[in-house]
């Protein structure tokens, strides 16, 4: 196989490049000039739409060298010209056309100039535009993942799955859930519109059908590889006896303030759904104040706001085909108690005061937790609690101020707190100054007589002629032995007594030592 290249210049400069081929090749050929149709466009490149000339290929994209015009285009044995607005197009010869697949397009006259005669004047033929880059191709998202039957019953099955891990450049339109019966391959859609929800029940269905599932997830690059259950689901209707699961804090009294809303949903299990019934001491309730709601799963009560009378004990049924399971909603609606009665102030003494009272008359349908004393001083005018949460009927308030004149009021409390008003005691405390005579203690006279006993005698001292010196003894006793010129009765009394004592002991010492 031999080429070679050649180029046919432009008026804009550009020179077009044409391929000349010679090729021997069994197959088919253009117009039997042994030539292929797909040879490339020498302007482009490109396989699209080739129109064969003797000399050279040009696709249908190239634009006309006179008007720069892309549309119409034809191909003549030297320039391409556009056949609809050029007046060089309608000079130019008759040419034959053929398509890529080298089937004959179709033939058109077009008229050219004579020789000699001036060539109208071509104007520059616009730049060839370079071809655009293909986009890469978005990817569809992943397929979904685990999928599996939650619940199946005798008419209908739900299954659930989780999002795919790849969602694509696009975001996620949605899921198309489709099944088949078994033994067919006749897959049909079951929703209409792709769903965001990973959870999907199907309906209207028949027991004892064996159904195919298959999951795909859906966005704007595409639908994704089918998740597809292993094992068809075995539509049928599966029993369960009714159980009804009472919450924990619903197994004890349930209670609740005058006013607020009573909103209660208990749980409960059966297949197939059970019927659930509520009644209130063996009575249907009262519609007007009670909603009752019931779903496939649980029960709701409702009071929009409660009053005393909607306390008791209300009963809930859940019962299938003769089995049944009871259970029982203690209500209790409290409200703040009314205030203690008969309030008396029973003695005054020193800085002690006694009151007593009795219980109120409505304890707001709830017990009563204690009662709260309160006193209040004429001075200051203002109240003090002094007792909280008193269980008793009567206390004892002291540690009173002398001068002081007091008041005293008492509230009643039961889970709802204090009454809201209180039992004020009729009279007044009035706490006066006591006169006290003070009286000496009387102490016992003990008899404290103790014999003298010289706890140290006399030593022995040597001194001087003509000098005086002292001696020294220690002696105990009681009464004390004061000195001769210290005694103020001269009689005989116990202190001279032992006085003369002490004297002739010391005089007996003096003189043995002489």
């Amino acid at each position: 196989m031999g080429s070679k290249v050649s180029s046919i210049p432009s008026q804009s400069g550009i020179p077009w490049l044409f391929l000349e081929l010679e090729i021997q090749l069994n197959g088919p050929q253009c117009c039997g000039c042994g030539v292929w149709a797909v040879t490339p466009c020498v302007a482009h490149k490109e396989h699209v739409g080739i129109y064969h000339v003797d000399d050279f290929f040009l696709c249908r994209s190239c634009p006309c060298l006179t008007c720069s015009d892309t549309v119409s285009v034809c191909a003549t044995r030297s320039l391409p010209t556009c056949t609809s607005t050029c007046s060089a197009s309608r000079a130019a010869p008759r040419t034959r056309t053929t398509t890529r697949d080298g089937e004959e397009a179709g033939a058109e006259e077009t008229s050219v100039p004579e020789e000699g005669s001036p060539a109208p004047p071509a104007e520059p033929p616009a730049p060839v535009p370079e071809p655009k880059p293909e986009k890469p191709k978005e990817e569809p998202p992943s397929c979904p993942l685990s999928l599996a039957v939650e619940e199946v019953s005798e008419n209908s099955f739900t299954l659930t799955w989780k999002a795919p891990e790849q969602m694509g450049r696009a975001s996620l339109d949605g899921y198309v859930v489709e099944i088949c019966k078994d033994g067919s391959s006749d897959w049909k859609a079951v929703n209409q519109e792709p769903f965001l929800s990973t959870r999907y029940t199907i309906p209207n269905l028949s027991s004892g059908d064996k159904i195919h599932v298959r999951v795909m997830a859906v966005s704007a690059s595409g639908t994704s590889v089918p998740a597809t259950l292993e094992q068809p689901v075995l539509i049928r209707e599966i029993l369960q006896l009714p159980k009804i699961r009472m919450p924990r804090h619903l197994r004890e009294t349930y209670i609740r303030r005058v006013g607020d809303a009573v909103n209660i949903m208990i749980p409960f299990q059966g297949k197939p759904q059970p019927e659930v019934s509520w009644s209130k001491g063996g009575q249907p309730l009262d519609t007007s104040r009670i909603n009752i709601r019931n779903t496939a799963r649980d029960t709701i009560f409702y009071i929009r706001q409660a009053q005393r009378g909607d306390s008791g004990k209300y009963e809930l049924t859940v019962h299938i085909n003769g089995a049944e399971d009871k259970a029982t909603l203690d209500i209790q609606v409290v409200e703040p108690p009314g205030p203690p009665q008969n309030l008396k102030l029973v003695d005054v003494w020193g800085f002690n005061v006694a009151l007593e009272w009795t219980p109120p008359a409505d304890n707001g349908n709830s017990e009563i937790k204690g009662y709260r004393v309160q006193k209040s001083d004429k001075k200051s005018g203002k109240w003090f609690t002094v007792l909280e949460r008193c269980t008793r009927t009567s206390c004892t308030i002291s540690d009173l101020i002398i001068g002081n004149t007091y008041s005293f009021r008492v509230f009643s409390e039961n889970i709802c707190g204090l009454s809201n008003s209180a039992a004020v005691a009729s009279g007044v405390a009035y706490i006066e100054k006591t006169k006290t005579t003070y009286q000496p203690e009387k102490i016992p006279q003990r008899d404290m007589m103790e014999p003298p006993k010289f706890t140290q005698p006399l030593t022995d001292r040597t001194t001087t002629r003509g000098y005086s010196t002292h001696l020294f003894c220690s002696v105990r006793g009681f009464p004390q032995c004061p000195s001769e010129d210290r005694l103020e009765d001269k009689t005989k009394s116990k202190q001279k007594y032992w006085f003369q004592i002490c004297r002739k002991a010391v005089r007996n010492f003096l003189m043995r030592k002489a």
